[in-house]
């Protein structure tokens, strides 16, 4: 089974400054692709898309938030620069396999 465990409870900085969210994650399947997911959860429940790293290319990046993926470690972390007052959240990784090798 696929699990994913999030190191941090709580993480605290200063606007302005960056953030670093690390995430650890276990997959059943010896080979095989798949896609790490960052979510930010907001103040009234829902789920916010951040960030998508594929297992088989280099660490994503989309705006304000990029990752440092090492695979051969099975970890991921999230890193927000420039930090704003609405960063102020709950954030969330998540596992999901790809049965094709470029998705």
């Amino acid at each position: 089974a696929q699990q994913v465990t999030q190191v941090q409870t709580a993480v605290s900085s200063q606007v302005g400054q960056t953030v670093t969210l690390n995430c650890r994650y276990e997959v059943s399947w010896t080979t095989g692709y798949y896609n790490i997911f960052w979510y930010k959860q907001l103040p009234r429940g829902e789920m916010t898309f951040l960030i998508r790293q594929y297992s088989e290319v280099g660490n994503a990046r989309n705006g304000r938030y990029s990752v440092n993926f090492q695979k051969a470690d099975k970890s991921i972390s999230l890193i927000i620069s420039s930090l704003q007052l609405e960063d102020s959240a709950k954030y969330f990784c998540a596992l999901w396999d790809s049965c094709l090798p470029f998705h």
